[in-house]
């Protein structure tokens, strides 16, 4: 009869153990069962990392921003300064001689020689240079002049104004204003020579 009771007291705690154990654990929280899955499967060995996955498709372009406010207008600078460049070659010497021996010229009045220079540029002058002898005569006051003239036309100091090109230059003789002609000579006895040299302005 003992051993009875004992028996059916045994099948009673068997079966009600388990349910006093499911009922804790539907007591607690879904939260409180996930962390307290690691600690009872510690034992369990991890797997191998997956595949590292691809790229995704890129987004579709967003809405366009609305446009932005206009700007104003800035203050007005000052006035500048107009500069205009030249581009040219680098300036080469140009010059020329033309001598004469023993001219032993004696007109009082014309052109004693001539020489030609080919000019480079037009926005150039020209210098001329004489060296020789000249002689004048006269039994009372008296003048003559000698100067040189440019394709035909008498001009002073640097010579301005002759396109390039050739250019015929003429050494003349001629009478002063208000003064009696005298008796002159050109290139006696000596060498004549006239120098023509092209210079930038």
């Amino acid at each position: 009869m003992m051993g009875t009771k004992l028996k059916q007291l045994i099948i009673c705690f068997w079966i009600t153990l388990p349910f006093c154990v499911t009922q804790k654990a539907k007591d607690r929280s879904p939260r409180q069962r996930d962390a307290e899955f690691p600690d009872k499967y510690q034992t369990c060995m991890q797997g191998v990392p997956g595949v590292q996955g691809r790229d995704g498709n890129p987004g579709i372009n967003g809405i366009p921003g609305t446009p932005g406010i206009p700007g104003r207008d800035g203050l007005k600078g000052e006035k500048g300064e107009c500069v205009s460049e030249r581009f040219e070659d680098p300036w080469k010497p140009n010059f020329k001689q033309c001598a004469w021996n023993s001219l032993n010229y004696g007109i009082d009045l014309g052109k004693i020689a001539e020489c030609t220079f080919t000019k480079q540029r037009s926005d150039s002058a020209l210098r001329v240079l004489f060296s020789g002898s000249l002689r004048l005569k006269c039994k009372t006051a008296c003048c003559q002049r000698w100067y040189f003239t440019f394709n035909g036309a008498e001009l002073e100091g640097l010579c301005e104004g002759v396109q390039a090109g050739l250019v015929d230059i003429g050494i003349w003789v001629g009478t002063c204003a208000d003064y009696p002609r005298g008796d002159a000579s050109t290139g006696w006895n000596s060498v004549s020579r006239v120098i023509i040299e092209e210079m930038p302005k």
